[in-house]
C-alpha cells in the first residue's frame, strides 16, 4: 500500500467525499481487503449498496482488487494508499474546489464522531482508558505556526508507530488534530 495519494482535482476528492464512500474506504485501510457484502454487513448496507460504491472508489483511484486474495464469488477490494491528502491552497483557487474541501472536512468531523460514540471506557483497561481522550485549546499562531504543528505532529506520530511497532499492547488508535483560524467576527 502507497502512503498517500494527493489530489489535485476537486471532483476528485467530491467523489470520496460521499458519506458511504469515507466509510468504505476507512474500513478497507484499517480493517484490510474485504468484499462488497462483508462490507455491506459493517456498514448496514445492501451488498449492492456497496459495490456500486466500491466501483466508484475504484474508479477515482482509491481502491483495488486484491487479486492475492481473490473471492471465487465475488471481488474482494483493498486500499491503494494509506491516507489521502490535498493542496487546500490550490483546491481553494475555485468555488468548486472550496465545496469539495468543505464537504470533505464535514465527512472527517463525522467520523471522529461516529469513532467517539462507538468508544466504550468499559471495554478497556484503566491503562487506555486514562490514555485516550480529546482535547482542545485556544492560541494565536501565524500560519507558518500552525504547518509547523501539523508537521510536528505527523513526524511525531510516524517516530512513534516505529518506536512501539511489534509491542503486544499495540492495536490501532484513531488520532486527529486539526486546528483552524478563527473568523475574525469571533475574535475578542
Amino acid at each position: 500500500m502507497k502512503e498517500q495519494y494527493k489530489i489535485s482535482d476537486p471532483r476528485v476528492l467530491k467523489a470520496v467525499s460521499h458519506p458511504l464512500r469515507v466509510r468504505l474506504l476507512g474500513l478497507l485501510r484499517s480493517d484490510g481487503p474485504a468484499t462488497a457484502s462483508e462490507l455491506g454487513r459493517k456498514v448496514g448496507e445492501s451488498s449492492g449498496s456497496t459495490s456500486y460504491h466500491l466501483r466508484e472508489l475504484f474508479k477515482y483511484g482509491f481502491i483495488e482488487e486484491d487479486d492475492d486474495r481473490r473471492d471465487g464469488r465475488e471481488r474482494r477490494w483493498r486500499a491503494r494508499h494509506r491516507y489521502t491528502s490535498w493542496d487546500a491552497g490550490a483546491m481553494s483557487a475555485t468555488a468548486e474546489g472550496r465545496e469539495a474541501i468543505r464537504i470533505m472536512h464535514l465527512r472527517q468531523a463525522e467520523m471522529v464522531q461516529r469513532v467517539l460514540e462507538e468508544f466504550d471506557t468499559a471495554e478497556w483497561s484503566r491503562d487506555w482508558v486514562d490514555a485516550a481522550g480529546m482535547s482542545d485549546d485556544m492560541i494565536s499562531l501565524p500560519p507558518a505556526a500552525l504547518r509547523e504543528f501539523n508537521d510536528r505532529a505527523e513526524e511525531l506520530l510516524r517516530d512513534l508507530s516505529a518506536k512501539y511497532a511489534g509491542d503486544p499492547e499495540a492495536r490501532q488508535v484513531s488520532v486527529w488534530y486539526g486546528a483552524v483560524p478563527r473568523s475574525k467576527e469571533e475574535e475578542p
